[in-house]
């Protein structure tokens, strides 16, 4: 099969057989990482282990995978994205099965460093795939399709793995799962992609010096990092709070989480269709921003009632929340995507993610800590609740037009041309 030369030689089904197959790795990755979190209190009770011990297990998988971003999205430029996904995959699939193994605290969190070495590779690779692959106003969908995955993988962490820890152990959900994740490789091993996305970018690609002048890229950044404080302060502490301060079963904890998640997922597609409906009429920067700013006013809502309501409102907070974080997650890739292009998405999007998943470093440990202190959660849900605010300044202040960005060019004389933006509006 000849590989195409150019994304314009893609059919639409091998379009979509990218997306599909990008979905399912990072479906994967949620539901590997998801795992500890899920069996946290079971991990806690077996080993004895402190809420400030859960909450630096549930960090030390960020302190590799934060710093990693960038490097990665250089790599994934350089030795080609669909290379360093396949690798990624087999190394955190066998973290995720030794964690069936691991009897002491130390040894779960060398292999949570372990998992974050593999699961680095997920966003930035993905992010240069669909760059490559789908004209801009197929990126809203793409990009649901593909967060749709990564909300789908909690669903089934939490709920599939909740019950077959709940009836086979915790230790036997690490090896199914690590073991499933491998098979992955095998289909992806036929596709074929773009050679701009395979092999190393062009003279056409920006030098990260006029990435890191960009305005924009800082605000896609302190805009993920906003986000994903909630989002992994829910991931990791989630279903402990449910099942801790609420008081549900672990089965009933595993249907909870794993349906808030469903939610999530299916807000993910429809609002990426829907925005790319106002692409299409010439509406990019409203559509995006316009879910971004109800996503982080709506949280900060949602948050409080968590924290201070009964257990109806807890309950609406938590499904209303992932309804939210389910519409903003096709912008939050889709955004630097139009803003990079194909040529420097990798690298935009692995030092957004080395600044946004910080906060995955963070907000675990703040989380155990304020928990082990206060007694209770309503502390961690009010932070949660302020932090979400930084993400308007970020996603809608400094990003002030939503268009794709026209990178430096050498000229004849080896002298570099600023970026400026393309006039054509989205």
């Amino acid at each position: 099969m000849r590989t195409p030369q150019t994304a314009s030689e893609l059919t639409e089904f091998a379009r979509w057989s990218i997306v599909g197959l990008v979905t399912v790795a990072l479906f994967i990755n949620y539901v590997d990482r998801g795992a500890v979190p899920t069996a946290a209190h079971l991990i806690q009770d077996e080993l004895g282990l402190s809420p400030s011990q859960l909450g630096v297990l549930f960090s030390a998988f960020f302190w590799t995978y934060s710093i990693l971003q960038v490097p990665i999205g250089w790599i994934a430029e350089r030795y080609g994205a669909h290379r360093v996904m396949a690798a990624g995959l087999a190394l955190w699939g066998c973290a995720t099965m030794l964690v069936g193994v691991a009897h002491s605290f130390a040894a779960l969190v060398a292999l949570r460093l372990l998992l974050g070495i593999g699961e680095s590779v997920g966003f930035p690779s993905a992010a240069k795939l669909l760059a490559v692959a789908m004209p801009i106003e197929k990126l809203g969908i793409a990009n649901g399709i593909v967060a749709a995955g990564y909300q789908f993988g909690p669903a089934v962490g939490a709920w599939g793995g909740g019950l077959l820890m709940a009836h086979y152990g915790w230790r036997g959900a690490f090896w199914v799962f690590g073991g499933l994740s491998l098979l992955w490789v095998l289909p992806w091993f036929w596709v074929r992609l773009p050679r701009e996305a395979a092999r190393a970018s062009g003279s056409d690609a920006p030098p990260l010096g006029a990435i890191l002048r960009q305005r924009s890229l800082w605000g896609t950044a302190l805009g993920l990092f906003s986000s994903n404080y909630v989002f992994f302060f829910v991931l990791s502490w989630l279903p402990y709070y449910v099942v801790r301060e609420r008081g549900l079963s672990t089965a009933e904890m595993a249907s909870l989480t794993g349906i808030a998640w469903v939610v999530s997922a299916l807000a993910s597609i429809i609002a990426g269709w829907v925005i790319d409906r106002y692409v299409r009429a010439g509406h990019a920067n409203f559509a995006y921003k316009s879910v971004m700013v109800a996503a982080h006013v709506g949280t900060v809502g949602c948050m409080l009632c968590i924290a201070f309501g009964g257990q109806a409102w807890a309950l609406a907070g938590i499904f209303i929340y992932q309804m939210l974080t389910g519409a903003a997650s096709s912008g939050v890739y889709a955004m630097p995507q139009i803003l990079a292009g194909p040529s420097a998405s990798g690298r935009w999007v692995g030092i957004q993610n080395a600044c946004g998943t910080f906060a995955g470093a963070i907000a675990p440990a703040v989380t155990g800590l304020l928990v082990e202190e206060t007694g209770h959660f309503v502390a961690a849900f009010v932070t949660a609740a302020l932090v979400s605010i930084a993400g308007l300044v970020g996603w809608v202040w400094m990003v002030p037009k939503l268009a794709p960005l026209a990178w430096p060019s050498t000229g004849a004389q080896g002298t570099v041309v600023d970026a400026v933006r393309v006039a054509p509006p989205l």
